[in-house]
């Protein structure tokens, strides 16, 4: 037995070597799953900052409006909006969206 092993040693070595370097190609911290998973995480974020980059412009937008040049009819609407004010002679009617 031990004159085979020694006869084979090279391939008995190298066959660990493939096993060892496959797994851990395919499995590990930096395998395939893991470069899969990451690549995933990577596009979910990008997505995430995009969205979080247009709520951003938005309330600029709006900052903008309250802040530089004041727009009249803005901060009517936000009046109206939040405080459920009106004008003179005007009926105010309440909609309530369905929460779900």
């Amino acid at each position: 037995m031990l004159r085979l092993i020694k006869r084979n040693y090279f391939l008995l070595i190298s066959i660990f070597l493939i096993f060892y370097f496959g797994f851990n190609l395919v499995s590990g911290e930096r395998g395939l799953f893991s470069y899969i998973e990451k690549k995933e995480l990577l596009s979910n974020l990008k997505k995430e900052e995009l969205t979080l980059n247009s709520k951003i412009e938005n309330v600029d937008h709006k900052n903008s409006l309250l802040s530089t040049n004041l727009d009249l009819d803005y901060i009517e609407a936000l009046i109206r909006e939040r405080f459920l004010f009106g004008k003179k002679n005007e009926t105010i009617y309440i909609i309530k969206k369905d929460e779900k």
